[in-house]
């Protein structure tokens, strides 16, 4: 149970956040908890749309991923069982064409920036272009300060908790935190030299030209790396 007075200072930085979005031409909304998010997204989503997704916890723990399955969408699931590896690839490449695309964020700055690392970069290019509409779904522990912030976030929480969840034989596995931080460095694209690590490629969203195609799903709960 979150402290009311904690609370409050979340919801303030939420808003400012969403204001600070906003400002940079993308919609921002701020919803409870996860079955509200679910019902944004929802409202977002229409009837025939085809739909692809982002390899994200965040999606799941808000049942997001239950939502898009409904026979009213087309959704194009890469996480189908006992498809292959090419038909996996084959799928993020068709999600660039979709109506809409659904993902979480690695971060949120309070300058309404969007700050994303790949291992494949098929997430990020279809959030960059591509689909009409990308829905972006993230709880408040997703947001900080600044892009110095969004790094060292991706360094010390979401990159070591994702390899985790890939099963990935990184050195941020083992040991919770990115090879570079170790050594000293603290450069966004300082890292491991293996072939299991998963940031490779960077996005950052700042001011958009299509006003409105990026819409930010803001949850006040803990959600995801």
């Amino acid at each position: 149970m979150v402290n009311n007075n904690l609370k409050n200072v979340i919801r303030q930085r939420m808003e400012r956040t969403a204001e600070a979005l906003r400002n940079n031409c993308m919609e921002a909304y701020i919803v409870s908890d996860e079955a509200e998010a679910k019902a944004k997204v929802k409202e977002l989503l229409f009837e025939g749309a085809t739909i692809g997704v982002g390899g994200s916890a965040t999606l799941d723990e808000c049942g997001i991923l239950d939502l898009v399955r409904d026979k009213k969408y087309r959704f194009i699931d890469r996480y189908e069982s006992g498809i292959s590896g090419d038909e996996v690839k084959r799928r993020h490449v068709a999600a660039l064409g979709a109506d809409i695309y659904v993902s979480g964020t690695n971060a949120i700055t309070e300058k309404g920036e969007l700050y994303n690392v790949d291992g494949n970069g098929n997430r990020i290019a279809a959030i960059a272009f591509g689909p009409d509409s990308v829905i972006i779904v993230a709880g408040y522990n997703k947001i900080v300060k600044d892009l110095d912030d969004a790094v060292k976030r991706v360094k010390m929480i979401a990159a070591p908790a994702n390899t985790k969840r890939l099963s990935c034989n990184s050195y941020c596995q083992a040991f919770g935190e990115c090879k570079a931080l170790a050594k000293g460095e603290d450069g966004m694209t300082d890292g491991c030299m293996t072939d299991a690590r998963i940031c490779c490629d960077y996005l950052i969203l700042a001011r958009q030209r299509r006003h409105g195609r990026i819409k930010v799903v803001l949850v006040e709960k803990e959600l995801g790396f």
